[in-house]
This record gives structure tokens, sequence and C-alpha cells, in this order.
């Protein structure tokens, strides 16, 4: 019952800050609401015994994550108007093209998951002895190779282009 309590009142405040998020008129009131939305939802992975998660979604999120937005906020002059001119190199056609296939390959996954079998569902196993760390190493590197190489790859390529837009000269 109190489990459940605790759970309900972290799933308001997790609510309650994302909505300040979005709604504080200061880009940094912003972030430190969004520091304590990280905070918030790893106290919810501490309450579902996932304490490896908690760990990482406070090292890499609230400690990682946030320092770079924080950045971001005090390089970038948000008070000044825009004055570049529009890009005339735009190409809306291949970029409503592109996110026309990521709709249908989302759907199709959604789809996918949803009719086949329970069965082939991939469980993670009971608690070993080596506890959740090693549980999520064996499967990460076991079972999700592709996927975690996949989303490391998708990572480097956008560091790359972001390196690339903020670059004066190109």
């Amino acid at each position: 019952m109190l489990e459940s309590l605790v759970f309900y009142a972290l799933a308001a405040c997790i609510l309650g800050f994302g909505v300040l998020v979005v709604t504080a008129r200061n880009p940094v009131h912003c972030v430190l609401f969004l520091v304590a939305n990280f905070l918030c939802v790893a106290v919810v992975y501490v309450l579902l015994a996932a304490e490896f998660l908690a760990v990482i979604q406070v090292l890499v999120y609230a400690g990682g994550i946030v320092v770079l937005y924080l950045f971001v906020v005090m390089l970038v002059n948000l008070r000044r108007a825009p004055d570049a001119p529009l890009d005339t190199r735009r190409q809306s056609r291949l970029g409503f093209t592109l996110a026309a296939l990521m709709l249908a390959e989302i759907s199709a996954i959604l789809m996918y998951s949803a009719v086949r079998p329970a069965s082939a569902v991939a469980s993670a196993p009971e608690r070993a002895e080596g506890g959740n760390v090693e549980i999520v190493g064996m499967m990460l590197y076991t079972d999700y190779l592709v996927p975690f190489e996949l989303a490391s790859m998708l990572l480097l390529v956008a560091m790359i282009g972001a390196i690339l837009l903020a670059r004066k000269e190109l």
C-alpha cells in the first residue's frame, strides 16, 4: 500500500515537473525542473528494484545531459532575435518523405510486436547471483548487441552532424 502511494506521488511529481519544464519562462529554471524530473524517475527505478538503472539515470541524465543543456543555454543568447535569413536550400520534400518512412517503420514495428506470440518475447532471466548489472550486461552484449551498436552509430552520426552545424565557416 505504501509503495503504491509513493509511486503515485512520484508519478504526480514527474508529471508536474514535466509541465514546469515546458511552461517555465526562464531557460535555467527549465533545466532545473528537468533535473528534478530525472531524479524522480531515478527514485521510481529504485522502487522497481532496478538500482543500476537508477544510478545510470542520475549519472548520465541528471549529470551529463543537464550540464550539456546548461552550457548550451549559457552560450546561446536566447534574448536576441534570430537574424539569419531563411535557408533557400531546404529540402522539405525529402524531409517529409523521410518522416513518412520513419512513421511507416515505427508502425510496422508496433504491428509486428502486437501480433507475435507472447512466447517469442525475450524475457529477462530471474535474479541471478550477480544481480541487475550482470543481467543487463549479458542481455545487452548477447541478445541486444545489434540494436546497441546501431544506437551507438546513430549517436555518433548525430554528434558529427551537430559539430558540423555548429561550425561557423561551413
